[in-house]
């Protein structure tokens, strides 16, 4: 039976295997600056069909895969999070083609060779089986691994991530035509050339990140409702994504739960545009994903 979980405090909704080590350069607790804690285990590249994929790996358990959206690195989207969810998981989270310390194709992104790319690094490092928390672009990304990968798929978490145009305003396809590297949050640009200082690989992510999107086709409702995977869908009140279009999603995809949260896209897990606010509300939402991935066993 579907289950709803509405948090909300605002009346209007708006806006790799054995034969494959080569190919992986694993540095053991890498130096990452302030970014590094103690649950760091691993990160490194792999080759990931044509791409050199950056990823990193933190504490031990279950798989987690962590997939950030567009215009961001593991740190900028995650940072506030990974080590919550590396208690009592392993933590596995890379940049995606262009994206922070991973490399160009020379061709342009798309959420399904993403999902591709994720799934050929999963194999990589010898995964078979993961939950997958994906977030915007990478909820999207994460809707086109289940889609086309669904043995790897146990459970997902899809964070604000759209599968119809409808699901946006319209202007923010307007927007999408006239974006500039301008018009992209200072913080996001700070914290590619953080770990990546290339202003020409600044400006190849954006223009990769624009072009989908202004590209963007609907996925079909049929491709969302052959989705077996238990799935928790959470979009904030004030998210760009419209609690109409998860509550669309949420109706589609058989046994999924919805959890809508108060706020602004990202800030329910401290996205790094969001920090100002100061509104922690990673302390009560990473509970809340964590119930839902390994919920508390019922007493004899």
């Amino acid at each position: 039976m579907k289950r709803t979980l509405l948090y909300s405090i605002l009346s209007v909704l708006i806006l790799l295997s054995c034969n494959q080590v080569n190919k992986l350069e694993q540095n053991e607790n890498q130096s990452m600056g302030k970014n590094v804690d103690d649950t760091l285990v691993q990160s490194g590249y792999s080759e990931v069909n044509g791409i050199k994929m950056f990823f990193e790996i933190y504490g031990k358990g279950k798989p987690l895969v962590l997939i950030h959206g567009g215009g961001s690195t593991i740190q900028s989207n995650f940072g506030q999070v990974i080590k919550m969810f590396a208690q009592n998981r392993k933590v596995i989270a890379m940049e995606l083609q262009a994206h922070g310390r991973t490399n160009d194709r020379d061709k342009d992104s798309s959420f399904e060779q993403d999902a591709d790319d994720v799934v050929t690094l999963l194999k990589n490092l010898n995964v078979d089986k993961a939950d997958f928390f994906g977030f915007s672009n990478g909820g999207t990304t994460t809707l086109q691994i289940a889609i086309r990968h669904p043995e790897i798929v146990d459970k997902m978490i899809l964070g604000s991530a759209l599968y119809k145009r409808n699901g946006v305003p319209a202007q923010f396809w307007d927007f999408m035509k006239q974006a500039n590297l301008s018009n992209m949050p200072q913080e996001l640009k700070d914290a590619y050339l953080d770990v990546t200082p290339d202003p020409k690989g600044l400006q190849i992510m954006h223009d990769r990140d624009a072009k989908r999107m202004v590209d963007f086709k609907d996925i079909p409702d049929g491709q969302i409702k052959a989705i077996k995977a238990k799935t928790l869908i959470i979009i904030a009140d004030k998210d760009v994504v419209s609690p109409e279009h998860a509550i669309e999603m949420h109706r589609n995809i058989a046994g999924s739960e919805l959890a809508i949260i108060p706020g602004v896209h990202g800030e329910y897990i401290g996205e790094i545009t969001t920090l100002k606010s100061n509104s922690r509300q990673q302390d009560f939402v990473v509970p809340m994903i964590k119930q839902f991935l390994d919920p508390p066993k019922a007493s004899q």
